[in-house]
């Protein structure tokens, strides 16, 4: 009798959880995301929330929380209620880079956060002011070890510090790091000529190199970009290939009903498999590339290894 009497107990506390489950989305969806307004990031979760809202019947809300290498953005989803009304369109930066370049990170990637999917890659271009007597790889790094002092160079996220940082390591040049909440921050600085050097997403480099305003000197990955099927790839100029790479995952709070999850990531893998979401995400040199929630949170768990490795081969200690 006693166990007819407890299960009919659990059955009663589980049954608003299952309904509510049942019922999702039955409201708005806020995504949250690292950068701010104009940053690929919010280009990127706007053309997903669009395909997201025709499939699910409800509105996303994209809702920027620029700061802090996107701590502030993983804090706030950790915070959320685990009701799937609250994700992060997240990045490598908060994902794999706060875990390792703070000594006490405010949460745990692995134990804070229900991973969904994985959202794909995107593209980087070496960029400098026209200003810089440089148009190549080589010619930069000479005109770096003739300079007095320390070349400036505009970060707007944890990939662009990473990467500049190898960079300037492999060709033993002195660069310093001038770090910006967001690459639209950045842009600012770079386009007046008060930081001569960023390694930028092509949402923020793409229409300034179009327009004369920038100089793009290579990617940097190892192969080139039809977006810029005529710049150089990183191996062409010369250089070796990153062990890093910017890449997107969506997540929710710790606790996200497996209904959800399972819900969130089917409506997703359709959203990127959609020619018309692919086509406008490609625009901005984005990849997208889908996955399980058991592959995602694999990945997560390498990638806080491969960025620990980098940040220490790169020279940035915690802090």
């Amino acid at each position: 009798m006693l166990k007819i009497i407890a299960a009919a107990l659990a059955a009663v506390l589980f049954w608003p959880q299952l309904a509510q489950a049942q019922a999702w989305p039955s409201k708005p969806i806020r995504f949250v995301i690292p950068f701010g307004a104009g940053s690929a990031t919010d280009a990127l979760s706007r053309i997903a929330g669009q395909e997201l809202e025709q499939t699910l019947g409800q509105p996303v809300i994209i809702v920027p929380k620029p700061g802090a290498d996107g701590a502030l953005a993983a804090g706030e989803v950790k915070r959320a209620a685990p009701d799937g009304y609250t994700f992060m369109f997240g990045t490598n930066s908060p994902l794999a880079v706060v875990p390792n370049i703070l000594k006490d990170p405010p949460y745990n990637v692995l134990t804070d956060f229900t991973p969904v999917t994985y959202l794909g890659d995107n593209t980087f271009f070496i960029v400098v002011n026209p200003a810089v007597p440089a148009k190549t790889i080589a010619e930069l790094v000479a005109f770096a070890k003739t300079s007095p002092t320390p070349l400036n160079y505009a970060t707007g996220n944890t990939y662009a510090l990473v990467s500049t940082s190898m960079f300037a390591k492999n060709n033993g040049i002195r660069l310093e790091a001038v770090r910006y909440k967001s690459e639209p921050d950045a842009m600012t600085d770079l386009l007046s000529g008060r930081v001569p050097l960023m390694n930028g997403t092509a949402t923020s480099t793409m229409p300034h190199i179009k327009a004369g305003k920038l100089r793009a000197l290579s990617t940097s990955f190892a192969q080139r970009s039809p977006l810029m099927p005529d710049v150089p790839s990183l191996i062409e100029a010369g250089q070796p290939a990153f062990p890093i790479g910017p890449w997107f995952g969506l997540v929710g709070p710790a606790g996200l009903p497996p209904e959800i999850v399972t819900a969130m990531n089917k409506a997703m893998v359709a959203a990127l498999a959609k020619p018309s979401v692919v086509a406008a995400m490609q625009r901005h040199g984005f990849i997208p590339q889908s996955s399980t929630p058991e592959a995602l949170a694999t990945y997560m768990k390498d990638q806080l290894a491969v960025w620990k490795t980098a940040l220490k081969a790169a020279g940035i200690e915690p802090q």
